[in-house]
């Protein structure tokens, strides 16, 4: 009698190999029994074990023996000619935002240690049904809340590339899991740019996809979202096959199938036109050297067949910050306020969502009316933009990753910072139009920290743009060419 395939082909390719192939590599030696589930599995494993320690990205993590038997459950399915899709036996680590049944969501606060989740989340039970193996959660700032991944429950989560800067945020520990190879593949969300912001400062890919791509329930005007990651932009759009598509218990979803975002992204088919906003003329502070990388990025755009040019909307910045700041302070409000009103919760927040959510209490419907109307304005002015342009491009952070002791930079350039967030100012405004947005590397400063350029797309333009990075990719390749130093000792070249 023959040994089960898997079994022949045990052996065949090593720890280090296996969390090197990206994800549809991986995905493709799986489904052909190259690699066994528990062979990816124990690679994973051994990762974690080995780099965890030092960045802290992976929190909550299941006993690695019941990790191991769940593997093996994958791999009886596929003897049994059961194939669940392209993430079939993919050790897969949630954002600690949302929720696993039977794993706990703490959000990084205190208050919510202990609490296990009762049901999945909408799309990690698309993650669940496609059979991932689910190996605990991705740190993130309590609630979420500023773009500097620490929390008084679970600690910091340092840089992938230095570590003795931060992570950036919310979604600081999926980015530095992804960038060190404990996973193959990172959820986030994104309501500031914690799509953005983390994979900018880690040196990889961060989509945040139109509103209703990924469904959630309820009438969505909150500009938050959930979307995918990857070490490159064909596995974070391999990860938003699974989990977008529509969803009849969440009015505001697309009603597309997301399976195209598994086929291959051919290169655009024109000549793409590409504003370039910069800092707005000076508007957003910039740490030195951010422009000169994001412009050396903007070169291998042209190489990718694009034509760029200076671009800029028509309504006033500040205004479209003063509709933002709104906009947050009131859904901050509506999330939080239940635990504020109880003073023993309200002793355990953070400054920064005591501030988020007194402020939003304040607001009038005249407030609130203004702030809409603010918004529709700056979303007409955007669209208005990209008549002439098929995307906007800008950095992906007004800064370098920072000391990862700060809660936020207090000042940027000289420039003294308002709020804590006021220095993430750069990916408000796409938020607030609810563009696709794409974060794709724009390569490394002399010290070796990374930064990243956005992609900002019209309207559920999600494929156009996923192409276009797919290109950009491919005429820079920084994610392959500059590997965390935790993972060999090779010395990188950052030019």
């Amino acid at each position: 009698m023959s040994q089960p395939r898997q079994q022949r082909m045990a052996g065949m390719m090593t720890p280090d190999r296996i969390v090197d192939l990206d994800a549809r590599q991986l995905s493709q030696c799986i489904r052909t029994r190259r690699i066994s589930c528990a062979e990816v599995m124990s690679a994973y494993l051994a990762q974690i074990s080995r780099i965890n320690p030092t960045v802290n990205a992976i929190v909550s993590i299941r006993p690695f023996e019941d990790l191991l038997a769940n593997a093996a459950v994958r791999d009886r399915e596929l003897d049994r000619g059961l194939w669940r899709g392209v993430l079939h036996g993919f050790p897969f680590a949630v954002k600690d935002l949302a929720d696993v049944a039977g794993l706990p969501t703490t959000k990084g606060s205190p208050i919510f240690v202990g609490s296990i989740a009762e049901r999945d989340s909408p799309f990690v039970a698309k993650l669940r049904a496609a059979g991932v193996v689910f190996i605990g959660k991705t740190n993130t700032p309590e609630f979420g809340l500023g773009s500097q991944t620490f929390n008084s429950v679970f600690g910091t989560t340092v840089n992938a590339y230095d570590q003795s800067r931060c992570a950036g945020g919310s979604s600081g520990g999926a980015a530095v899991a992804l960038a060190t190879r404990m996973v193959p593949l990172a959820d986030g969300s994104d309501f500031m740019g914690s799509l953005r912001n983390p994979a900018a400062f880690n040196n990889v890919i961060g989509f945040r996809p139109s509103i209703g791509r990924v469904p959630e329930p309820g009438f969505m005007s909150n500009p938050s979202v959930v979307g995918p990651m990857g070490r490159t932009v064909h596995d974070a759009a391999l990860l938003l096959s699974v989990i977008g598509g529509p969803n009849r218990h969440a009015p505001s979803s697309i009603a597309q199938d997301a399976s195209e975002f598994a086929r291959p992204l051919k290169p655009p088919d024109r000549r793409t036109r590409v504003g370039w906003i910069g800092d707005l003329d000076g508007y957003l502070p910039m740490e030195p050297g951010v422009l000169r990388l994001c412009g050396d990025a903007l070169t291998k755009l042209e190489a990718a067949g694009c034509v760029v040019e200076v671009a800029r909307p028509q309504m006033p910045p500040e205004l479209v910050w003063e509709s933002f700041v709104a906009w947050r302070h009131l859904f901050v409000f509506e999330d939080l306020r239940h635990l504020y009103r109880d003073p023993r919760a309200r002793a355990l927040l953070k400054p920064e969502a005591v501030w988020e959510i007194t402020a939003g209490a304040q607001l009038t419907a005249s407030d609130i009316v203004r702030a809409h109307e603010q918004r529709c304005r700056w979303f007409e002015s955007v669209a208005t933009l990209l008549d002439s342009y098929d995307v906007l491009a800008a950095p992906s952070a007004q800064v370098f990753p920072f000391d990862a002791g700060l809660r936020w930079p207090a000042e940027v350039d000289g420039r003294p910072m308002d709020t804590y967030h006021r220095w993430m100012e750069v990916v408000a405004p796409w938020s607030l139009a609810n563009l696709p947005v794409l974060n794709v590397p724009a390569g490394f400063d002399a010290r070796g920290l990374p930064m990243g350029l956005q992609l900002i797309g019209r309207p559920y333009t999600d494929l156009d743009l996923l192409r276009l990075g797919a290109a950009y990719e491919q005429a820079s390749g920084w994610t392959e060419r500059v590997r965390p130093p935790l993972l060999d000792s090779t010395d990188a070249s950052f030019t």
